[in-house]
């Protein structure tokens, strides 16, 4: 097992990942990077094999060969999208996408005996917006009032009675635009006044506005939580709009959110998970949004390196822990 390699599923230039694998290498432990998507079939082959009750099989990139049955762990990270079908010219292209995406994806998640930090899965089913407020209700967490809806009367009847109100999309953060070029739609705050009838074209997410005095990232990893309290200079509702304006440092968990947290990533068979939470005069951690998949290598470097050292370890044990 001291060989078995760690498979690395992300894009070239990933920081956060390149934080994880740099620590695997000081301990001597392999470390693979995969994107499927930028190396099948160019610089990247795969043969997997379900014989006798087995899954075998081999993997074979520019500079690695890897025996599918013998990865520990799996740090699936952010793989570059494959094409849309949509974007390929022919009926045979499009099925080319389909079966490229389902196929060489679907091996490595299907790898015998590899823990999956996450499993794509688990993360699905953690990005359920609705799925997870109502999980971190039900577990303790603080929540604002929410409504999830398309219908204009009860949104408009929401932002008159929680006013000021915040809308946030309820899946995902980008909109395509005209040009085909991805926009942000960060969150922001909304009058009723401004709540037409397009909102019945989609269910819209809209939060009770918290009176917050800073805002808290925290990477919790297995057992493990480090949070960091986001200050921003200026009003800034959403600190992910220009992240210059940022100062992070590090901030004391209090022992119900981290029981808390511990739940949560249980409840959704998670290793891993940045949660989001809005800091009030009071001290009350107000619980926003757990992404399954965040970004922590920007806060304070202390920090990030503890959060990459316990990655490292749950990758290093694999399911042998």
């Amino acid at each position: 097992m001291t060989d078995a390699p760690v498979l690395v599923v992300t894009a070239l230039g990933d920081i956060t990942a390149d934080l994880v694998m740099e620590e695997l290498y000081g301990r001597g432990i392999p470390a693979v990077r995969l994107d499927p998507a930028a190396d099948f079939p160019h610089t990247a082959s795969m043969s997997a094999r379900i014989e006798q009750g087995a899954f075998t099989g081999d993997l074979t990139t520019s500079t690695r060969h890897l025996d599918l049955s013998g990865v520990r762990s799996v740090y699936w990270r952010r793989p570059s999208p494959f094409s849309g079908p949509q974007a390929a010219e022919t009926p045979e292209q499009r099925f080319g996408v389909e079966q490229s995406r389902r196929g060489y994806l679907g091996a490595l998640t299907a790898l015998p005996g590899a823990l999956h930090v996450n499993h794509p899965s688990r993360n699905r089913d953690a990005e359920n917006k609705a799925l997870q407020l109502a999980t971190a209700a039900r577990l303790g967490f603080t929540l604002p009032d929410t409504l999830i809806t398309n219908v204009p009367a009860d949104a408009r009847k929401f932002a008159a009675d929680h006013g000021p109100v915040i809308y946030k999309p309820i899946h995902r953060v980008h909109l395509a635009g005209a040009d085909g070029r991805n926009r942000t739609v960060w969150v922001r705050t909304v009058q009723a006044d401004e709540l037409d009838d397009s909102i019945a074209l989609c269910p819209h997410l809209f939060q009770a506005c918290v009176p917050k005095i800073a805002d808290i990232r925290l990477a919790a990893v297995g057992d493990e939580a480090f949070a960091t309290r986001i200050d921003t200079a200026g009003d800034h509702l959403d600190w992910r709009q220009d992240q210059t304006l940022i100062t992070c440092s590090p901030i004391t968990v209090p022992c119900s959110v981290r029981e808390a947290v511990r739940a949560f990533l249980h409840a959704f068979g998670l290793s891993f998970g940045a949660f989001d939470f809005a800091l009030d005069a009071d001290g009350r951690w107000w619980f926003l949004e757990c992404n399954p998949n965040g970004q922590w290598a920007f806060v304070d470097e202390p920090t990030s390196r503890a959060i990459a050292s316990a990655l490292a370890d749950i990758l290093q044990k694999g399911n042998t822990a």
